[in-house]
């Protein structure tokens, strides 16, 4: 059974979500402040955590910014805010939260997302250097791509790029901090170029099975997910 640990000092969203979340057959746990939460983390190990940003104690953003440097670095957590502003959202990408959900929301929203980050924490099998999805595989230390079983030849640049976003799959990735990771801290962010390696990789991916692997989120950034056109 998954468990979900909810961390949000809003009572009434504490009481109300549990028994949706018993309807899927997941048990969900509550804490209302943040260092409850983060006792109950260690103490639990869920298998995901919605995380509100403004807490009592500790914000949200120190939560999953101490999160991701620990042990749990890898834990999918969504975050929960009444803010929809861009720059909010772009921080809590920016910080590694797997996904992002405004106030006022419906119940059976806040389940499909969970599910849905659950599935895709889920969806890549990953073995010692090497990353494998559906007809693509990445050897991270040798440095190459194979496409069905063939080799795919990238640039050093593209393949940082294609690492970078498949190492999180699911995840936003904004513009910028791709940039920074496969060109470098100090490198001046240049979003045409970018943008020109994005699709080289796209192109060069391309295998006539209706198979593609990065989706442009608007205004944000890229996230590496399998799509399949059916058609």
């Amino acid at each position: 059974m998954e468990k979900v640990l909810l961390i949000e000092d809003d009572k009434q969203i504490r009481q109300l979500l549990p028994r949706y979340f018993a309807r899927e057959g997941m048990e969900m746990s509550t804490a209302p402040t943040g260092y409850e939460g983060l006792d109950m983390i260690f103490e639990s190990r869920p298998s995901l955590v919605i995380l509100d940003v403004n807490l009592p104690d500790i914000d949200g953003w120190s939560i999953l910014t101490r999160l991701r440097k620990g042990q749990d670095k890898d834990l999918p957590v969504i975050m929960l805010t009444g803010r929809s502003d861009v720059p909010d959202r772009l921080m809590g990408l920016d910080l590694g939260a797997d996904d992002y959900i405004v106030k006022p929301f419906e119940p059976l929203e806040v389940v499909a997302r969970v599910k849905a980050v659950l599935r895709r924490a889920g969806g890549a099998s990953r073995q010692e250097g090497t990353i494998e999805f559906e007809g693509l595989a990445l050897d991270i230390h040798g440095r190459m791509v194979t496409r069905n079983g063939k080799e795919v030849p990238l640039t050093a640049k593209e393949f940082d790029v294609l690492a970078e976003l498949a190492g999180m799959p699911g995840k936003v990735v904004p513009r910028a901090r791709l940039y920074e990771k496969a060109w470098g801290e100090e490198a001046v962010f240049d979003d045409h170029t970018l943008e020109v390696h994005i699709n080289r990789i796209r192109t060069k991916l391309e295998a006539g099975d209706g198979m593609s692997y990065i989706t442009t989120v608007r205004g944000i950034g890229y996230k590496f997910e399998v799509v399949k056109d059916e058609r």
